[in-house]
């Protein structure tokens, strides 16, 4: 028997959850339930991020989190549940299986099953946010070692669970050589680690216009979080409803399950909504604590469910569905079908017994961490960068000096295009002159200079090389 916590949230989710619950009940799976809520009601409670005290404590207790969707108030400061949880409780991994029901659901991707493991606490979802000028505001993209492996680790061990054939990452580090050059890093090398399992990198460009195109030229695809927050989306688009995917949140410790969709207010209450993402989600809590015949009973009766035509609202077709049901009678359906296997879809056979080796992390003995120069940031309102660099010089020495302004990543000074769109957030690089050590004193000198002087610095970034190897970017241009 297995203890978990469990939210009915909001709009649709009583109904869908009670729906959910009977099913996984009525197959046989051994939980004990403690319910909790949250949501709107705790929001406007006082709660900005919707879930009470008490409410953690059985989280954090039961260790595994079954939770219908909420609804978020607009406006308020209110904070989302979902990402709230899953930084608190170190939910690293979101994996969202996208698999197609044809004939039975309409899609242009008959063949298509792939998984989306994405990364889930780091990323531009940090949420580090800043206004800087009158005219720019940046948002900081974190990306750290322990996190690329962790995840990357996941994806592999996911897919050698699963009898799944290739991983498969998707990057920007043409561009972001740094963070995305991380990840496709520690990407490679895991991946040495499994040669039983090919992979592949992608450019996320062309990758997600692959995957939309031909999905089923993936299988498993892992992606930083934002990427994947896109892109797990448009695979349960593409499979034919966002209604009937569901997804997990892995934690070393904890762990979290749900459908994709959200709450729906407006078809609350009627009887009408289609509990199938929710019940997706309990499969895949059932499989993570080890009830693994119970949730292959399930996912085979919802996929004869499926496969007789008795359909919600959301997916009835005439000419394929066969019965327009509602929430209780899809539940009753799909319970009828318990221990018995689709005809035309493909019945599933989830491992037993089976667990990842998912390591804890250790971190590395520590770089060779060399102080080479400085980027001080200036709001300044002019529009000509060889002005801006005339006042700057002043505040270099004969140890340290201006080296280069950039402008929203581009080369303005020297030798810059006058054609090139400044806006008032600068880039000033000092560099030591003649290789002369530099150190933070004189970061500290640069900027009391730059106060005496009346410009305006609004923040600096320390450069380093880690081990000899350069740990910046250069400007666009250099």
């Amino acid at each position: 028997m297995t203890k978990i916590t469990v939210a009915k949230g909001d709009g649709i989710g009583p109904e869908i959850m009670d729906a959910t619950l009977e099913i996984i009940l009525a197959a046989g799976a051994q939980l004990e339930i403690e319910e909790i809520e949250v949501g709107e009601k705790v929001y406007l409670a006082g709660n900005s991020a919707g879930i009470a005290p008490k409410a953690w404590d059985s989280i954090r207790k039961n260790k595994i989190f079954l939770k219908a969707p909420i609804t978020t108030p607009q406006g308020g400061g209110y904070k989302s549940l979902n990402v709230t949880t899953r930084k608190f409780l170190g939910l690293y991994a979101n994996v969202r299986p996208c698999f197609s029901l044809h004939p039975y659901v309409k899609t242009k991707h008959p063949t298509m099953d792939i998984v989306i493991i994405r990364e889930n606490e780091e990323d531009l979802y940090a949420g580090i946010e800043h206004q800087q000028t009158d005219e720019v505001v940046q948002c900081l993209k974190l990306i750290s070692r322990p996190g690329c492996e962790k995840i990357v680790r996941y994806a592999f061990e996911y897919a050698k669970q699963y009898g799944r054939k290739k991983v498969t990452c998707f990057t920007k580090d043409n561009i972001m050589k740094q963070t995305d050059g991380l990840f496709h890093q520690v990407f490679n090398e895991i991946a040495a680690e499994y040669p039983e399992i090919e992979n592949e990198h992608w450019i996320i460009d062309i990758g997600a216009a692959k995957m939309a195109d031909t999905p089923e030229a993936f299988d498993v695809i892992v992606m930083p979080n934002l990427y994947g927050d896109v892109l797990s989306d448009v695979a349960a688009q593409i499979t034919g409803s966002v209604g009937l995917a569901g997804s997990s949140n892995i934690g070393e410790s904890c762990a979290m399950f749900e459908a994709i969709h959200g709450s729906a207010p407006r078809r609350a209450g009627q009887n009408v909504a289609n509990p199938s993402g929710l019940l997706q989600g309990a499969i895949l809590m059932l499989n993570h604590i080890g009830q693994s015949e119970v949730a292959e009973k399930v996912q085979n009766a919802w996929l004869k469910t499926m496969e007789d035509g008795i359909h919600t609202y959301d997916i009835y077709k005439e000419g394929t569905s066969k019965q327009l049901v509602g929430t209780k009678e899809f539940a009753q359906a799909v319970i009828a079908n318990l221990g018995q296997q689709p005809a035309t879809l493909k019945p599933v056979q989830f491992p037993k017994g089976s667990t990842m080796n998912l390591p804890t992390y250790k971190r590395k003995e520590p770089a060779n961490k060399e102080l080479v120069g400085v980027d001080v940031f200036v709001h300044w309102s002019g529009t000509n960068p060889n002005e801006l660099a005339e006042q700057v010089k002043k505040i270099g020495d004969n140890e340290v000096t201006l080296s280069m302004i950039t402008n929203r990543g581009i080369k303005v000074w020297p030798d810059g295009f006058e054609e090139t769109f400044c806006t008032d957030h600068w880039r000033c690089r000092f560099k030591p002159v003649n290789g002369h050590p530099i150190s933070k004193q004189h970061i500290i000198q640069l900027l009391s200079r730059a106060e005496e002087q009346g410009i305006d610095s609004i923040k600096t970034e320390n450069l380093y090389n880690f081990n000899g190897k350069q740990g910046y970017s250069l400007g666009q241009g250099q």
